[in-house]
């Protein structure tokens, strides 16, 4: 594993009968970066994130976090990940705070580290009022306290500014950019939302029918792009490309 690489794929492919959600992925996701994940629905991108987190194990293939061998070391790489996957759970009849608290003793962190996560997005005026009153988007950043809760150096995002407005998405993608240089945490983020992506990640990878179409820079991928004929105008337009171009190979393929 490169010393710069705090999560590495070999091969890491999932499959379901004879269903594959996940091909041969090979992903190399740099120490201190944001990492964008992306894909069309059922590009396998959830899937990869769940073995990441033990939620369900590879078929063929490994991965490596921090060095670390999944399964002979999961419980000591799931102590390094924060992680906010799909719409987060929580005790309708408990506060904001409250759910909190039973994340932060069961992880064994110090009382402030509620308040810290609560402020860190923006929910502190709003902490006594019960879960279930809470917004969609007031849930969404509950679930990001959550993964954030005692600065995990990992956090794996899965569309987190899902059900946000305009003003909360800004919020969000600030906040998460932010938090590398803040924390010294490497973010590992999927979204549908390309022109936040675009902002916010350092890196991205590609997937389409669980298949890595591209892995690099915004620069890298312009690049390769242009190479390919396919337009640059924005990372929209090149992706939508990028899975046109690849489907309709697919289909020749088929």
């Amino acid at each position: 594993m490169s010393s710069t690489n705090i999560i590495e794929t070999k091969n890491l492919t999932k499959t379901y009968g004879d269903f594959t959600a996940v091909s041969n992925l090979n992903l190399h996701i740099r120490k201190g970066s944001v990492y964008g994940f992306l894909g069309p629905n059922g590009a396998g991108k959830s899937t990869t994130m769940k073995m990441f987190l033990g939620l369900t194990s590879p078929t063929e293939g490994f991965f490596q976090i921090e060095g670390k061998t999944y399964p002979k070391d999961r419980i000591s790489i799931l102590r390094d990940i924060g992680s906010f996957i799909e719409a987060p759970a929580f005790y309708g009849n408990l506060t904001g705070e409250e759910n909190l608290e039973i994340i932060r003793r069961i992880l064994g962190l110090p009382r402030s580290a509620v308040a810290d996560a609560l402020e860190l997005v923006g929910l502190t005026q709003y902490k006594k009022r019960l879960a279930k009153k809470y917004s969609l988007g007031m849930k969404q950043r509950l679930g990001l306290a959550g993964a954030l809760i005692g600065h995990p150096p990992i956090l794996i995002l899965d569309e987190p500014t899902n059900g946000l407005d305009p003003v909360g998405i800004h919020e969000i993608r600030t906040l998460v950019r932010s938090l590398p240089e803040k924390y010294d945490c490497t973010v590992l983020v999927s979204s549908h939302l390309l022109p936040e992506v675009e902002l916010m990640a350092d890196d991205i990878g590609i997937l389409n029918h669980g298949r890595l179409l591209f892995e690099g820079t915004l620069e890298e991928l312009e690049k390769s792009a242009q190479a390919a004929g396919l337009p640059t105008f924005n990372l929209e337009e090149t992706f939508l490309a990028m899975i046109d171009d690849d489907n309709r190979n697919r289909g020749e393929r088929i």
